[in-house]
């Protein structure tokens, strides 16, 4: 009897953990295409979205860009001193938060390079 029921418990285990083994594919859902630049303008006019460089999102949850995974899709929105508008800034990130002040500096506005993400960190892809 002990024999029947390690045999079974042998088997039970062996099954676990071939089917732990298997992951499930990662896929793309969606990827938003880099607008044309003939089009930046225009989108900007009409208060639409610019995407900087293309981006997925993928099955898991979670965001690729250039073959960087990011946890986080962060859209941030405020307004820089002496604008006549908001302006939102969407990264993809390994970070929960990114202020609106780190945002517009990283976004090519700061001549201090500190002030910038490492790519594996956060990735500026869209700006409105």
């Amino acid at each position: 009897m002990k024999k029947k029921l390690f045999s079974l418990l042998i088997i039970i285990m062996s099954f676990s953990f071939i089917g732990c083994s298997q992951n499930e594919k990662v896929k793309v859902i969606k990827t938003y295409q880099t607008t044309d630049a003939e089009n930046i303008q225009d989108c900007f006019d009409k208060n639409q979205s610019v995407v900087i460089v293309e981006y997925s999102e993928l099955s898991n949850g979670t965001w690729e860009c250039k073959d960087i995974n990011y946890r986080y899709r962060l859209e941030i929105s405020g307004r820089m001193g002496g604008a006549v508008k908001d302006s939102t800034y969407v990264y993809l990130s390994n970070m929960e938060n990114i202020s609106f002040e780190q945002a517009w500096k990283a976004a090519g506005y700061s001549s201090d390079m500190n002030d910038y993400f490492d790519a594996k960190d956060a990735k500026l892809v869209e700006m409105k």
